[in-house]
């Protein structure tokens, strides 16, 4: 083991720095073999920790305690290394190229379910030569199709039940969302495999649609986009169920003094659902909103509620889509129904809700209007935009791919 810790303090010291290209691919290749062999030597031990209560010596009950606590793993790590472990017992083919650095260790923990205990059974009493198959997705997963590995061990798998009750989808379904402290969200979702294709089409149809010249997205920002537009056409379609009595609609709290004031006003406005918003964000938002005033006594309460002021009314977004159609931001070309209707003035430094202080946009350009970009219509009708620094942009028309 000295000379283990040896070897990497030296390749730890050595200098990269004057290394290109292929001399560093050429070091990357053993290195990336070689953290494939320490992983199934990991394994290994570990197994063999399990099966001699190892430790119980440090008064864990279980290995997989014994590595969250003492290697830091995670609980998903700690019980992969574990399952891993007692798969590669079972598993000669895998074991064996695992220990050769053939295999990652996510291939060998994608392999080892069918090393189950109920698995194991189930290929004895049908007659499956276990070692067969797992020669087979040894060699699935050195191979170029190395991609469907899970592909092919599901498939074995429901092999193995061919007769078994088809599950409700609904039962695996889960979505979680958490909000975090500047107000944006993260979550996870599990889906079936058919409730994730209707998804997947879904966002691809969004993302496949709204493909517009230089666009510098990476396709997890295309995808985001596409579930938030999503999400905006159903609130735009007025047709998803009532919320407490009303439809569901994005709510916003800001004070009158933010609202004309130019500033950012970074955490000014809060959102129906808690998170903090700045003023500039909420002055985007207002574009294309119904606004209410509620004046606020000196304790807090609430002494008059004004009526609601459509900034466009439906009459006159009828006639901005009908002029421009689709997004007017330069190489856009988004769909209406994508599209909010942006003053050019904004109608809180005296803009007119009118049809020639009004264009187009979608949530993405919208906001780049609100950031220094600047749409302006010409009188012969054509549209032109300006970066921040004052150069127009200047390119073709939308690329449909």
């Amino acid at each position: 083991m000295g000379e283990l810790q040896s070897a990497v303090d030296a390749l730890a010291a050595e200098d990269l720095t004057h290394l290109f290209g292929p001399a560093l691919l050429e070091r990357l290749g053993p290195l990336l073999a070689l953290q494939n062999r320490l992983a199934a030597e990991v394994a290994r031990t570990v197994r063999q920790c399990e099966l001699t209560g190892a430790a119980e010596h440090d008064g864990l009950k279980s290995m997989a305690a014994w590595l969250r606590g003492h290697a830091h793993l995670s609980t998903a790590e700690a019980a992969r290394v574990v399952r891993t472990g007692r798969a590669l017992e079972h598993l000669p083919a895998t074991a064996a190229a695992f220990a050769d650095g053939a295999l990652t260790a996510g291939q060998v923990a994608t392999i080892a379910p069918i090393a189950g205990e109920a698995e194991r059974a189930a290929a004895e009493a049908q007659g499956v030569d276990l070692g067969a198959v797992d020669q087979a997705l040894t060699e699935v997963a050195q191979g170029p199709a190395h991609e469907r590995l899970a592909q092919a061990v599901h498939h074995y798998l429901e092999a193995l039940h061919p007769d078994g009750t088809e599950p409700d989808p609904t039962e695996g379904r889960r979505l979680s969302v958490a909000r975090h402290a500047d107000g944006s969200v993260t979550g996870r979702f599990d889906l079936d495999a058919v409730g994730g294709e209707k998804v997947q089409a879904a966002i691809e149809s969004i993302v496949q649609a709204n493909r517009p010249l230089g666009d510098d997205r990476t396709r997890l920002q295309q995808n985001a986009d596409a579930l938030v537009q999503l999400c905006d056409n159903q609130l735009a379609a007025g047709s998803l169920p009532t919320l407490r009595t009303v439809k569901p609609h994005v709510v916003l709290g800001l004070d009158l003094d933010d609202a004309v004031d130019q500033s950012t006003g970074p955490g000014a406005a809060r959102t129906g659902f808690g998170a903090q918003i700045s003023a500039a964000r909420a002055r985007w938002l207002a574009c294309d909103a119904s606004i209410s005033r509620i004046v606020m006594g000196p304790d807090g309460v609430p002494l008059e509620l004004g009526r609601d002021h459509r900034v466009v009314t439906p009459g006159l977004r009828k006639a901005v889509v009908r002029r421009d159609g689709s997004c007017v931001f330069a190489g856009c070309g988004a769909p209406h129904w994508w599209c909010d209707v942006h003053h050019l003035v904004h109608w809180l430094h005296g803009g007119e809700t009118s049809l020639a202080n009004s264009g187009l946009l979608c949530e993405r350009h919208h906001t780049k209007v609100h950031h220094g970009f600047r749409v302006e219509r010409r009188p012969g009708g054509r549209w032109r935009t300006w970066r921040p620094d004052g150069t127009e942009i200047l390119i073709g028309t939308p690329l449909r791919v």
